[in-house]
């Protein structure tokens, strides 16, 4: 990874950036027009397939900046968006010159409309609505037209609203329902109990008479509180749309025009960066808690297993932090502050004091001081268990993430933590190996090479190709092999990235079978993350740019972009017929082809087709896999289906008739496998000491055994025999 900052910069510096661009030769004070100056530029010097700045990419602009801002029509009518439309071929223009005119003039009417439509949804709930008509709407927001006047957006706003409200009022019903027939059977069960049972029970029924009658609440009640709860809801909408200022709505203009290169092309303002490091590295400075805005107080709703606060035992969840002290520094009130702000003053670096006023849940007041520290997000990191199959040992390690740190060297990555949980279950006697890649988005390209470096002795991994050069094959160079065993490589739809790299190699070397979705998600394209603020002097961070450098290909020469990985051994699931994969986003790059690398096949498994028929024939006569197949059309019938009626009665009807067709897909959610899992050895002495640790393995566990996916993807495993003839020495 560092080999690409080291050339992507050369590539910016020679094509000129920091001299020849408008900007530099005519300063501007102005940091908006600073950023738009510099991603141009970047955009067009750097990035892998330049897109034109013209009347087509202006138009594209136009409609997904509107798009971003108003997505449910709420906010513009038909006369302001008349008015913009002025701008729809001339952004292009504009954005050359750093002129804002377009934005600004957006930006401002979107404020004035934002402003005046918290009079709408307070003035129309304050009436009850009538859900007797039969009413259809459709919720197909992307198809409708904006409003021509004030008074049809302000009919819209009633529709949305009562779609809201009726939902609430739904649920509210049939619970008070559900709750009256729990109670009439309870009363019935003590019936048939004997009589002593009967006089207890209606005595003390006599003796809460007055309670139940309290409980009980009448339809007229019931829609005021649906209606109470919707206006809430909105009233944190703008809460947190009072909380981002300037900047935050800028990057929304930024990431309209960065995304028409590519849809992994965006902008990420100061405090998004910081965000992207951590979710890379797995770890931030703090005091691990994670923390959310409610009203105007910063509450815990989560302590990080073996983070400081957790350490320490004395925050809670749902204490409301009032106030923020720096060691022997007087306390800051952080009430009614943006979230991000008093997170700002929250978290530090590790070994300094921060003194934290809470006001506990019974209303207490206290002060309590904790020593920040390196808070690793344990849910990041690799995990492995162990699991028995006719007295047979296999291994099973989930890999969440292709992590890494790339600003400190003795951080764990991906790549040690593999090979330290392979090593930890070749002590528990394994003889196959499962990966679980599923839901693995990517991360790291260094250590998805280092990864898939474990399984073979040494060769090429990818291919990487810069805009106009030849690829560079990346290649694993280290002849040490960790796992000489059988090997499965477990992907769905959302395996992306890195990921699709690894598991192609192991599909190309023949190391290992690759069973799950069709294909996985098809993202093909590497990105690097420019801090702006190295190419441009200025006051303020500047924030950074991910912008898409590179292109993957396999060492067979196709790319994995939009076709993905396809699997040896493709299993339903409830995303095979939704769009979800790199070909559904807006402005996905191409599949294209390129010569293969120089690298051996091998020949390790000795029945390969014939496993991987047999699990093909298994999945299609399981009837669990059946179920799947025919839930994952329903789904999508659902998703289609985009129409509610806001009568209550036909609605009523409408999700009774859902919820009983969805009755028969009942048998996915409660499969339950015959097979085992537990923690490797070595965990047992964690999970005494971390009680909160041992709780997410217990999870984990159970979600394993209840997991048909996992269930074939070990079948597939014990079958598979080694060839007499690949013999390694480790």
């Amino acid at each position: 990874m560092k080999r690409k900052y080291k050339i992507i910069i050369p590539i910016i510096i020679l094509t000129g950036l920091l001299f020849s661009f408008q900007i530099s030769n005519q300063p501007d004070p102005e940091k908006d027009k600073i950023l738009v100056g510099l991603i141009r530029y970047a955009l067009k010097q750097g990035h892998y397939q330049p897109h034109q700045i013209d009347d087509e990419f202006s138009e594209k602009l136009y409609d997904d900046f509107i798009n971003s801002l108003d997505p449910y029509k709420r906010f513009f009518i038909q006369s302001d968006i008349d008015e913009f439309s002025a701008n729809k071929y001339l952004i292009d223009d504009q954005i050359k010159k750093e002129d804002l005119s377009f934005y600004n003039t957006v930006y401002k009417r979107f404020n004035q409309r934002v402003h005046e439509s918290k009079a709408y949804y307070k003035e129309i709930l304050k009436t009850p609505f009538d859900f007797s008509k039969d009413e259809p709407f459709d919720l197909d927001y992307e198809s409708k037209t904006f409003s021509k006047n004030r008074a049809e957006l302000i009919q819209n706003w009633q529709k949305q609203l009562k779609v809201s409200t009726l939902t609430r009022l739904y649920d509210k019903l049939e619970y008070q329902e559900s709750t009256e027939k729990e109670k009439n059977t309870v009363e019935t069960e003590h019936e048939m109990v004997n009589g002593e049972v009967l006089q207890k029970v209606k005595e003390k029924d006599v003796a809460n008479a007055d309670k139940s009658e309290t409980v009980k609440k009448s339809y007229d009640e019931l829609e005021k509180e649906s209606r109470e709860a919707t206006e809430k809801s909105l009233d944190d909408l703008y809460d947190l749309m009072d909380d981002l200022n300037d900047t935050d709505w800028f990057s929304v203009f930024i990431n309209s025009m960065a995304s028409q290169f590519d849809p992994h092309t965006n902008y990420f303002a100061p405090k998004d960066k910081k965000r992207f490091d951590i979710s890379m590295a797995g770890k931030l400075e703090g005091i691990g808690a994670r923390l959310q805005k409610k009203g105007d107080f910063t509450t815990v709703v989560e302590l990080i297993s073996g983070g400081p606060a957790w350490r320490a035992g004395d925050l809670e969840v749902g204490d409301a932090i009032v106030k923020v002290g720096q060691a022997n520094e007087p306390p800051i009130d952080i009430v009614g502050m943006r979230l991000d702000d008093a997170i700002e003053f929250i978290k530090g670096k590790k070994g300094t004091e921060v003194k934290l006023t809470i006001k506990k849940i019974d209303g207490s007041i206290v002060v309590y001081s904790i020593i920040r520290d390196i808070v690793e997000l344990e849910e990041t990191f690799a995990k492995s268990s162990v699991v028995k199959m006719e007295n047979r040992t296999f291994g099973v390690i989930n890999l969440p993430k292709f992590y890494i740190d790339f600003n400190e060297k003795n951080f764990r990555n991906s790549a040690t933590d593999m090979e330290r949980e392979i090593a930890r279950l070749k002590e528990e006697n394994i003889e196959g190996l499962l990966i679980d890649l599923r839901n693995n988005g990517g991360g790291s390209l260094k250590t998805a090479i280092e990864i898939a470096g474990l399984f073979i002795e040494d060769g090429p991994i990818v291919q990487v190709k810069y805009r106009g050069e030849k690829p560079n094959v990346r290649s694993d160079k280290d002849k040490k092999i960790q796992w000489d065993g059988p090997l499965v490589v477990l992907v769905n739809e959302l395996s992306a990235s890195a990921s699709e790299i690894f598991a192609a190699a192991m599909q190309d070397y023949n190391r290992a079978v690759i069973i799950g979705s069709k294909q996985s998600f098809g993202k093909g394209t590497v990105q690097n993350v420019l801090p702006l603020n190295n190419y441009f002097k200025y006051s303020e961070d500047l924030g950074a740019l991910k912008m898409t450098i590179q292109k993957f290909y396999r060492i067979n020469g196709g790319s994995t972009q939009l076709k993905g990985v396809q699997s040896d051994i493709a299993m339903p699931d409830r995303y095979t017929y939704l769009e979800i994969g790199e070909r559904d986003e807006k402005n996905p790059l191409p599949w294209d082809k390129i010569e293969p690398a120089k690298y051996v096949p091998l020949h390790i498994y000795e029945n390969f087709h014939e496993v991987v028929n047999d699990s093909k024939k298994r999945i299609a006569a399981n009837p669990q896999f059946k179920l799947i197949d025919k839930n994952a059309k329903w789904l999508k019938q659902g998703r289609d289906d985009t129409t509610i009626n806001l009568g209550y009665e036909n609605y009523k009807k409408e999700l009774q008739k859902r919820l009983d067709e969805s009755k028969e897909f009942d048998a996915i959610s409660e499969y339950q496998s015959d097979l085992t899992f537990n923690s490797p050895a070595y965990e047992f002495p964690m999970m005494e000491q971390d009680s909160i640790l041992a709780k997410k393995r217990e999870i984990w566990h159970k979600n394993l055994s209840k997991d048909i996916y996992v269930e074939e993807a070990l079948t597939v495993l014990s079958e598979l025999k080694i060839g007499k003839q690949f013999l390694v020495k480790n």
